[in-house]
């Protein structure tokens, strides 16, 4: 059993703690390109955008076991009404937002419940934390093991007969005179569901809702790619230096606080247009202690 909830009547806690759980955000990869820190070395960055990301719903299921499932729906990128289908023209119009093209929901703890309809941006993203993007990899159509698999190949000199980038022996003795099932071999390579983690945010447009993340991120470009907090680098380790009590190494270094439940419009208009995460290198021109 599935219901909406109205979290606008609800108390729920201003304040973001190391056992919340923030909803994602849903942006187009724009491409790459390169920025230069304080201390003129490289970063080669891929910029991501915003597009009317807007709080559909949000979803409280009951499972078998009477445990809660929490999360909030997120529709991105308006499409004309005309190209909608009936059913998700009447679920936009509850929601009070326009059509859109994407529609994914993020897991999310209690205390992160968004009032529908609510406008997200940027901000909502800290430049310094990490997180995880996740989109479909570009398909590369069938390849064999040396792309597919980093397969060294056959000897390029001497004993082989134009069998170079061969696999080499695939099957196994008449016992069991099979290929086992999962073996490397040639296929079709890309074009599935990829999550690359731990990727630094370096810097937030919150004029043109741009995002600057380290790093490749999977999929073409212009793709809808879903962005979140990283699970390992922010979840994970918040909540095991909390346990600890290492209460000054809760967040990333140069993080104070995250915006929880999420980083809105209304929360541009007390921020510069550009903020920046100070390099995490050190300068090469001061000594070391």
């Amino acid at each position: 059993m599935a219901r909406a909830t109205n979290p606008s009547t609800s108390a729920s806690p201003a304040k973001w703690t190391p056992s919340s759980i923030r909803t994602g955000l849903i942006v187009r990869k724009r491409g790459m390109t390169a920025m230069w820190d304080d201390h003129g070395a490289r970063v080669p960055v891929t910029v991501l955008q915003l597009e009317n990301c807007q709080v559909t719903k949000n979803i409280v299921h009951v499972r078998p076991d009477r445990t809660e499932y929490h999360a909030v729906q997120l529709g991105a990128s308006d499409r004309p009404k005309r190209t909608t289908t009936h059913q998700m023209r009447g679920h936009f119009r509850k929601a009070h937002v326009k059509p859109k093209y994407i529609v994914k929901e993020f897991p999310v703890t209690p205390d992160a419940h968004i009032p529908v309809g609510t406008t997200l941006s940027a901000i909502h993203f800290v430049p310094g934390q990490y997180v995880d993007v996740i989109a479909n990899s570009i398909g590369k159509g069938f390849q064999g093991t040396m792309k597919r698999w980093n397969f060294k190949g056959l000897r390029a000199s001497h004993g082989v007969s134009v069998s170079h980038r061969s696999a080499g022996a695939t099957g196994q003795h008449q016992d069991p005179g099979r290929v086992w099932p999962g073996k490397k071999m040639a296929g079709r390579l890309g074009g599935e569901r990829t999550t690359v983690q731990n990727l630094p945010v370096v810097r937030v447009d919150t004029a043109l809702d741009l995002i600057f993340v380290k790093g490749a991120v999977p999929g073409v470009d212009d793709a809808h790619v879903l962005v979140r907090d990283a699970k390992k680098k922010m979840i994970g380790l918040s909540k095991a230096n909390q346990a600890k009590g290492l209460y000054e190494e809760v967040l990333p270094k140069g993080v104070d606080d995250l915006p929880f439940p999420a980083g809105t419009k209304e929360m541009v208009q007390s921020l510069p247009p550009v903020i920046e995460a100070p390099s995490k290198r050190s300068s090469p021109f001061i000594p070391r202690e």
